[in-house]
């Protein structure tokens, strides 16, 4: 157990390292470009809310969820707090996102109930390259990012087969994704701006492992405690512990609006 753990804390701390390298390489790509024209740039922050749509293995229903073929998750609400550093028809954006997904349902057709909240906190960093519309107060832009995302989460059974009726706490995860994006500025003030974006994002492109958290007992409940993104390796078609058959690819769509404020 104390290796499990051991290897867990060296991939996260990987993960982290990979997200920090590729932020100091465009901020001192930004840093550069700065250099040749500073009067062109301009900083803008603020927030606002969206909502999150899962997509792939990440949406689905709660008896897909019971068995291990996808996370069963409805759409939720997104929070987000957002900067951006413009020059020379780059945008450098930051990005802290929260978003709570969520579902509930039978375990089978009839029987028991499932209730399934997952958390995911997201920081992203990438550029958008702006698109010039002459004399409208207009921006549209597109853009890529790179994400670290957390997910965390619960799921309470209630009367389901094979599994005691209690609320679980999973396992805390954390995936380096991908993300690409299209929007546009909506200038309406001086120094205010509307910020409409849609993106789609791959959340788990690196890191995804499977964790037995109590490997010395055989129980159907274990595989729900952690995000287990990878087969189960120790996977049999009919056994009831060991039920996850494949990798699961976790998307989303994220559609957000955001107040920004001129600095």
């Amino acid at each position: 157990m104390k290796h499990i753990n051991h290897t867990i804390t060296e991939s996260i701390a990987k993960l982290i390292i990979r997200w920090f390298q590729f932020s100091v390489v465009i901020i001192a790509l930004t840093i550069s470009m700065s250099t040749q024209s500073v009067a062109q740039i301009n900083f803008k922050l603020g927030g606002g809310f969206g909502v999150m749509s899962p997509a792939s293995d990440l949406s689905g229903s709660t008896i897909e969820y019971y068995n291990g073929s996808n996370y069963g998750l409805s759409s939720g609400l997104n929070i987000h707090l957002k900067g951006k550093v413009g020059l020379l028809g780059l945008n450098l954006t930051g990005e802290i996102d929260y978003s709570s997904l969520s579902n509930s349902g039978n375990s089978e057709i009839g029987e028991g109930k499932i209730d399934i909240s997952q958390k995911i906190l997201s920081l992203k960093l990438g550029p958008e390259f702006r698109l010039s519309l002459p004399l409208l107060p207009i921006v549209p832009y597109i853009g890529a990012n790179l994400a670290l995302n957390s997910f965390t989460g619960e799921t309470t059974f209630q009367g389901v087969p094979r599994v005691p009726s209690a609320t679980y706490s999973v396992n805390a995860a954390t995936r380096i994704g991908v993300g690409f994006t299209a929007g546009a500025e909506v200038s309406i003030g001086p120094l205010l701006t509307l910020d409409f974006n849609l993106s789609y994002n791959l959340m788990n492109v690196s890191g995804a492992e499977w964790t037995d958290v109590n490997p010395e007992i055989n129980r159907r409940v274990d595989s729900y405690l952690s995000l287990n993104d990878l087969q189960d390796p120790l996977y049999s078609a009919g056994d009831d512990s060991h039920f996850v058959s494949k990798a699961r690819n976790i998307h989303s769509v994220l559609f957000k609006v955001s107040l920004l404020f001129g600095l």
